[in-house]
């Protein structure tokens, strides 16, 4: 029996081109014999960027289907600037993507793959709609703190990595439900849509393991202090399926001191060298 291929699901507007190329060369370097298509929803990427990013995908010998998020939809919603319609995409992605897709793997673009993705694909999720990971840490302090202001008894997850069920997300998620949501529960929404996430599907999230499948780069101290020396950085390399750069500090910006630049320099010029000209 023929294994289904990866589909993968981005959203990004055109400030974040750069970093996808770069994600999905480290997804491709790591994923040898690995089918991939990859699926992008968006609202405001000019036509000839739209083109210049099949032309880098099918460079790579990736299909990439480009959808444009209808503005119409987000009539009722709450919006500004820091509620931008663009927070709303992978939360409704289920009612986005075709009927055909049973099930996506979404990656924020400010990310590294450096091992296989298949284990997490493969991941049976039963009855869950979600999988996906929680940045714990050492102490746990950040996720008690997060049930405590979202009123919830799960695990606070990342939603920068998240295989999506879409047979069981389609019935689940609510469009209404969501705009509600964000109304309601403003004040105590620190970073909107993971926290909508968490507020309405967290209880329907399978978790998996950050270290492997969302790993914090911002955090390599406390990753070795928990896994009492482990966690090193060849453990790293051997283990880590998913490199991503959380926070403010991205490897490709200037005067940023952190862990694993070299790395993504790395990608970045396999990128470039892939392209055929600097992306």
């Amino acid at each position: 029996m023929k294994k289904q291929g990866l589909d993968i699901l981005v959203t990004f507007d055109r400030n974040y081109i750069k970093p996808f190329k770069v994600m999905l060369r480290s997804l491709l370097w790591n994923n040898p014999g690995e089918t991939v298509r990859v699926w992008l929803l968006h609202s405001a990427i000019p036509t000839a960027e739209l083109d210049s990013l099949r032309e880098y995908c099918s460079l790579n010998g990736v299909p990439m289907t480009t959808i444009s998020v209808d503005r119409d939809l987000f009539r009722d919603a709450p919006i500004s600037e820091r509620y931008p319609q663009e927070m709303y995409y992978r939360l409704i992605s289920p009612h986005l993507l075709p009927s055909s897709l049973d099930k996506v793997l979404y990656l924020d673009t400010d990310l590294l793959v450096i091992n296989p993705l298949r284990p997490l694909w493969d991941l049976p999720l039963e009855s869950r709609a979600f999988a996906a990971a929680s940045h714990i840490g050492f102490t746990g302090v950040m996720n008690g703190i997060n049930r405590v202001r979202l009123n919830t008894q799960h695990d606070y997850y990342n939603t920068g990595v998240m295989l999506i069920n879409l047979e069981h997300a389609r019935p689940l998620v609510n469009l209404d439900e969501i705009f509600c949501c964000v109304r309601e529960h403003e004040a105590e929404l620190l970073l909107p849509d993971q926290d909508v996430f968490n507020y309405i599907y967290g209880a329907q999230t399978l978790p998996v393991d950050d270290a492997v499948w969302n790993y914090d780069a911002r955090n390599y101290a406390q990753y070795l202090l928990r896994s009492t020396g482990a966690y090193d950085l060849n453990w790293i390399m051997e283990n880590t399926a998913v490199l991503h750069f959380c926070g403010k500090n991205k490897p490709w910006l200037a005067d940023q001191p952190k862990t694993f630049t070299a790395l993504y320099a790395h990608y970045a010029h396999l990128a470039e060298r892939q392209s055929g000209c600097s992306i």
